[in-house]
């Protein structure tokens, strides 16, 4: 099964910015950021919300640029498209996690 992505090209400013702005999208990147390019299993967001709603937020991301999404099995495994973002918006993601470092860490579940 093949999951589309956007080419680095296809990103832009507008969408990252207004994609960022929800709370637990937020969350999500800050984790992925703190786990150092390791990609995640979709399951250990599930403290932020329902399965469904979870889901919802991982395909805003994908579909923004933001993440990449890797099929494994019946898994999704979750890494942030930081080089991508740093290339295109220079110390942009960099703002945004240290403005998101007052957020409450993200415990991350099995999954």
């Amino acid at each position: 099964m093949s999951i589309h992505h956007p080419t680095r090209e296809q990103i832009s400013l507008a969408n990252v910015l207004a994609v960022l702005g929800d709370p637990t999208r937020l969350a999500i990147v800050a984790c992925l950021a703190r786990n150092d390019g390791r990609s995640c299993a979709c399951g250990v967001f599930n403290s932020l919300g329902s399965k469904s709603n979870i889901s919802y937020h991982l395909a805003k991301m994908r579909e923004a640029g933001i993440t990449w999404t890797e099929a494994v099995g019946t898994n999704r495994l979750i890494s942030l498209r930081r080089d991508d973002l740093d290339t295109l918006f220079p110390g942009l993601l960099d703002t945004i996690l240290a403005a998101a470092a007052d957020l409450p860490p993200l415990e991350l579940t099995g999954g």
